[in-house]
């Protein structure tokens, strides 16, 4: 096996959560003309349903430039963007959906999140008890009010638009998994060069369905790509998942202390903000995780926390390694690819 480049990266990924509090130009706030653009957008869609129409049926003359220059920032720079400036209130459910679907569409293509059909995901509590939910799959998980430990989904970009918010907790938490390579570097050299190595997974039957789910595979939890850009998807539960299933190895107590000191160091360098109503969180998620501490909603008084997710495959997007196209499908930069059916857009042909 060719040694890993365990060399800190560095660049504008390479973000703590510190810098993020003393810059916070990674907050941007959509340009003026966006509310009126973004109205006569919605008034000339008809009644076009998500999922049938894209950034050409959705226009916007002057917000588009300041999208692309949100979408390269992304790619290219931090990888971590939170637009501000956009009003729920203004906007009936079904519409306030159909917005953030066409604005979303200006980065990238939206995918399927599970073999279902969603194409647009909502993050709330789905329970009906306000309980957490601390085992099982991620999306068990993600749809309770319980904490949620770092991960990546499974799409170049996420997009997540806080529709509404519970009374307490829920604080995004996003970590800039660059920095957690370079921190690696310097304290562990050798556990970072364990995250290079295979580490099973296994999909989630609720995500993927049950052929896709009970067929576990290999996949470093770092690599570089055939340009050297670094890439991880990563999510603890899905190894997990994986151990004990016919033919996936026992996790070495190497790999475990490597996962555990990752854990550890995303703790220690992320950075932590609760979401108010109309702010959408970017994410590149091959140079972030994300997660969340638990959320209490308040039913009676009708608070509850609402967030809408959107996968995106973006035309930006970097080479990943030969070796990806198991859980990616298509391995070039700027492919269609990701979502819970690889290589298929959430759009209508």
């Amino acid at each position: 096996m060719t040694r890993p480049d365990l060399t800190p990266i560095g660049g504008r990924a390479a973000w703590t959560g510190a810098d993020l509090a003393q810059d916070t130009s990674w907050i941007m706030s959509l340009p003026p003309e966006a509310p009126g653009e973004i109205d006569a957008a919605l008034s000339g869609l008809g009644d076009r349903a998500l999922g049938r129409f894209d950034a050409r049926l959705f226009p916007l003359p002057a917000t588009a430039s300041f999208l692309a220059q949100v979408a390269r920032e992304l790619e290219s720079g931090r990888g971590l963007v939170r637009l501000t400036g956009l009003d729920p209130a203004r906007y009936a459910a079904a519409d306030l959906k159909r917005v953030f679907w066409g604005l979303m569409c200006h980065l990238g293509t939206p995918l399927p999140q599970n073999t279902t059909g969603e194409i647009l995901g909502e993050v709330k509590d789905e329970t009906g008890t306000g309980a957490a939910v601390g085992s099982g799959s991620a999306r068990a998980r993600s749809r309770s009010t319980g904490p949620l430990r770092f991960h990546t989904d499974k799409c170049d970009l996420l997009c997540l638009l806080c529709a509404s918010n519970g009374i307490a907790g829920g604080v995004s938490r996003i970590v800039s998994t660059v920095a957690i390579h370079d921190a690696m570097a310097a304290r562990r050299p050798d556990l970072l060069a364990v995250l290079y190595e295979d580490f099973w997974r296994a999909r989630p039957a609720d995500e993927e369905g049950e052929g896709m789910a009970s067929r576990p595979f290999p996949m470093p939890v770092f690599a570089r790509g055939p340009d050297g850009d670094f890439t991880s998807q990563y999510s603890r539960t899905y190894v997990e998942m994986a151990q004990g299933q016919p033919g996936v190895p026992p996790l070495r107590p190497e790999q475990v202390a490597a996962m555990d000191m990752l854990a550890a160091l995303a703790d220690e360098l992320c950075v932590e903000m609760p979401f108010e109503a109309g702010q959408i969180q970017l994410m590149n998620q091959h140079v972030t995780y994300h997660g969340r501490t638990a959320y209490a909603d308040d039913a009676a008084a009708g608070a509850r926390r609402n967030l809408l997710r959107i996968w995106l495959a973006s035309p930006l997007s970097r080479a990943l390694p030969a070796g990806h196209a198991d859980q990616w499908g298509d391995v070039r930069a700027g492919a269609l690819r990701g979502g819970a059916i690889p290589g298929v857009s959430a759009l209508a042909a």
